[in-house]
């Protein structure tokens, strides 16, 4: 080793040996910002380097992507697919080279500046002080007075120490310094040699790959000769067909003929016919859109992009016919109509609109030629109203169809004919209004919009009992003395069967939509209106048996919010029960069906508190059932309340009190509660909102009102009028907490069909599952866990099953025809009583 600084001069402290200090240290300060400088471009390179490698792999994933969009051209895929590997394993390489750029150059140099140069660095420092101490002392020693000893002692002895201290420290310096000039050398070179050999691993490692890729390289430059070839070939004979093509177009404009459209029945692939067409919108602004039809498979279809479903226009040919239309303004239109609705099109020439007439008739004389044709189909016919949870399946044999529903709605009377028109017999309804209809005007009713009209099929439809009791109880004489009230008053003529469709739909807007032949009511008659219904006894008795046992009688002038007084805790457990309608062994047979469905088994793989939920429902509702019976021995026992503590009630008793103001929302919300539906019918024509809020009565709406009134089908007509069957009171409760509450049963089956929400706490954080558990209602109970239940089975199947189980179906259509035609079996008027334990 070469040494520096020689240790003899060093002792000397001679100016050569200052000068070699100072040259070092110069060299020293240097190499530390070489060094620095390097360590930060290295940094740099690598900094670099992973974005370059993040750049390549996003390049890399690109070419998979290509090659996934490529998987009908194996070469193509399979080619990319390879090279895409291959430039994966080059940025692995990458990754690996700068890795150890890093550990060599980075990490080693760092190394080095930050401990061998910080130790010369801090020896330097102790030299520096020791040569200022040294050179302190010897000006004191040369200043000290000869005739005073003890100060040149002093100096002596200062003097001596310091040298001694001096020529310690300035050899461990000099050693630092010859120890920093060599290692320096082993430093750089170990370092940088260290980074060249992982250059040429990496350059190894690419030459090794690529020599393996090479023979696939040769074998597609090859192939890629012959793609060639085969490509400009494939160009001429696309061009040649172009040609062709194109001097025929030119032949049939010349010729001035339409695109040539048969109607083929037996097309292999099913389309008998297909083309474009102009098709009316049934919206208000009857908008015209271009759509692609087709007859296929005794259907006539339409769609508006290629990838959509097709939509149904008619599901089968044999019920629907086809004519022209020459009563509008626009060319070449014609119309099918269907028993459920009526489709406005238009073709791009007379002889494409013979063509479309000429094909449907042939499709409708086709599909009854064929073997096998049954009824089948017109038994599962729907209804696409939202009266039904099973309107989409087969019918049940509870719900009335056909001709028992056509007898009942056609025997009250004035529905004889229609509403609107007089044609006789009429096969179609109003479901809202409670009417009704032919044909005609049945299609123009559509057109109004549900917000308007709700148009069901008097054959072709399930009917569920309260939706039959509803129509039962308006019916067209009804209606007419509502919303025709005022038409002979203003000259007004009603239409006849056969007049054209256009002023029969003119008079139906007015009469539904501008309602101008309504008689609006003065102040003094909607007061002497909203006073009779408050105090009208319930007065359809003799047809009560949709109601649930009569309450008792509210206390006179009860302010509401006030406590019936005096009963005690033994007097309510004492009050008619049943037991539930199912048995222990049925409901536990139930609630493991839902539990072991294989619809609700994969839901429980991804959520394990499915089967809690079930567990817990199972006990909650075995927990129900059984205080029935347990009821009476736990009244018996509890102590009596004592006298001056009144027994609080849940629901807040119905008493009418002088409004500030009189409107046909008051008329409705009364009528809803004397369950007069000709009255609350009334007070719809009369612009009453079906939500409107009582401030003045706990924020109650009209449907809460029917819920006290007990009638399921006035709660029915008020849905049917889009009713919100989740609008709370100022307690928060919603129609389902109050059925609950009464224990109408019915109504809660109702309430859950629509919607309701279950899960809704009131201001005393009780759900209806709470109440019902709390009253003892088993039966309730049981609805409102199967519901939940079939909520999270619709949620585990998602889009393929989105109207839940079918054994929870045909649960609640019994409840349903029980509650219409057998009330005896659901009659547990039980009030919920929070104090009761």
């Amino acid at each position: 080793m070469k040494i520096t600084v020689d240790f003899e001069e060093c002792l000397k402290d001679s100016p050569r040996f200052r000068a070699t200090i100072e040259e070092v240290e110069g060299d020293v300060c240097e190499l530390e910002s070489k060094l620095d400088k390097l360590v930060k471009l290295c940094i740099g390179m690598i900094d670099a380097g992973k974005a370059y490698n993040s750049a390549n792999k996003q390049f890399v994933s690109g070419i998979r992507e290509l090659a996934q969009q490529s998987a009908k051209d194996e070469v193509i895929e399979s080619s990319l697919t390879k090279f895409a590997e291959s430039l994966q394993e080059m940025i692995n390489y990458h990754t690996i080279l700068f890795d150890q750029a890093q550990r060599s150059i980075k990490t080693q140099l760092q190394t080095f500046v930050k401990d061998d140069l910080r130790k010369f660095k801090e020896a330097k420092k102790h030299f520096d002080k020791v040569s200022e101490e040294k050179e302190a002392a010897l000006i004191k020693n040369a200043q000290a007075p000869r005739n005073k000893q003890h100060e040149v002692e002093e100096a002596t002895n200062i003097l001596t120490a310091t040298r001694k201290c001096f020529r310690h420290i300035v050899l461990d310096y000099v050693l630092q310094i010859n120890v920093l000039q060599s290692k320096r050398r082993s430093e750089i070179l170990k370092s940088m040699l260290s980074f060249m050999y992982a250059h040429l691993t990496f350059f190894h490692q690419g030459y090794d790959l690529f020599s393996e890729l090479q023979p696939l390289m040769k074998q597609l430059g090859g192939q890629l000769d012959q793609l060639v070839v085969d490509a400009a070939k494939e160009k001429r004979d696309m061009e040649q067909k172009h040609s062709t093509i194109q001097q025929k177009a030119a032949l049939q404009d010349f010729s001035n003929d339409d695109t040539k459209l048969e109607y083929n029945v037996d097309a292999d692939n099913g389309i008998a016919m297909e083309g474009y067409l102009f098709k009316r919108a049934s919206n208000a602004f009857k908008t015209w859109n271009r759509r692609w039809f087709s007859i296929q498979n005794n259907q006539l279809v339409y769609q508006k992009k290629f990838k959509d479903n097709p939509t149904v226009v008619v599901e089968d040919l044999r019920l629907c016919t086809v004519k022209h239309c020459e009563d509008i303004e626009r060319r070449f239109c014609f119309e099918v109509v269907s028993p459920t609705k009526s489709c406005m099109m238009q073709a791009d020439s007379e002889k494409l609109r013979q063509a479309w007439i000429k094909a449907v008739q042939n499709s409708i004389a086709t599909a009854f030629r064929d073997k096998g044709d049954n009824c089948e189909k017109l038994d599962r016919k729907s209804s696409t109203s939202t009266g039904s949870l099973d309107s989409g399946g087969e019918p049940k044999e509870r719900s009335l169809k056909g001709e028992s529903a056509l007898q009942k709605v056609l025997a009250i009377p004035g529905n004889g004919c229609c509403c609107d028109c007089g044609q006789p017999d009429p096969r179609w309804a109003s479901i809202n209004l409670g009417i009704t209809l032919c044909i005609q005007c049945s299609g123009i009713h559509r057109s109004l919009g549900v917000h308007f009209s709700k148009v069901r099929s008097l054959t072709l439809d399930t009917w569920e009992p309260e939706l039959l009791k509803l129509m039962c109880e308006l019916g067209n004489k009804v209606i007419n003395q509502i919303y025709e009230a005022r038409r002979e008053e203003l000259g007004a003529r009603k239409p006849q069967p056969g007049d054209p469709r256009h002023e029969v739909e003119a008079y139906i807007k007015a009469k539904y939509v501008d309602r101008r032949f309504v008689r609006r009511p003065s102040d003094e008659e909607l007061r002497t209106k909203v006073v009779s219904l408050s105090k009208q006894e319930k007065r359809l008795s003799s047809s009560s048996d949709h109601l649930p046992p009569k309450a008792p009688p509210p206390t006179p002038k009860l302010r509401p919010g006030s406590h019936a007084s005096g009963q005690s805790a033994a007097a309510r457990g004492g009050e008619a029960r049943r037991d539930s309608l199912f048995c222990p062994d049925e409901l536990d047979s139930l609630f493991s069906y839902f539990d072991t469905s294989s619809k609700l088994r994969s839901k429980k793989s991804a959520d394990s508190g499915i089967q809690n939920s079930a567990d817990g429902s199972r006990e909650r509702l075995a927990t129900a059932a059984s205080s029935n019976s347990l009821a009476d021995a736990e009244a018996a026992e509890a102590p009596p309340l004592p006298a001056t503590l009144p027994a609080a009630s849940p629901c807040k008793e119905v008493v009418f009190f002088e409004p500030k103001e009189y409107s046909p929302g008051l008329q409705l919300y009364w009528a809803s509660f004397a369950r007069s539906l000709p009255d609350m019918a009334e007070a719809l024509a009369h612009g009453a909102e079906v939500n409107w809020v009582n401030t003045e009565e706990d924020k109650r709406t009209p449907l809460i009102m029917a819920v006290h009134g007990g009638s399921m089908v006035t709660c029915e007509f008020l849905l049917q009028n889009a009713a919100n069957v989740n609008q709370l009171d100022a307690q928060g409760r919603g129609p389902l907490h109050h059925a609950t509450m009464l224990g109408h049963t019915g109504q809660v089956c109702l309430f859950l069909k629509r919607g309701a929400n279950q899960n809704a706490a009131d201001i005393d954080e009780k759900t209806p599952l709470s109440i019902a558990v709390d009253a003892a209602n088993a039966d309730i109970v049981t609805l409102l866990r199967l519901a939940k239940m079939n909520e999270e089975m619709r949620e585990a199947e998602g889009p393929y099953n989105p109207s839940g189980d079918e054994t929870y179906q045909d649960i609640f259509q019994d409840f349903t025809h029980m509650a219409s035609n057998d009330p005896d079996k659901l009659n547990r008027y039980q009030q919920y009583d929070p104090q009761r334990p």
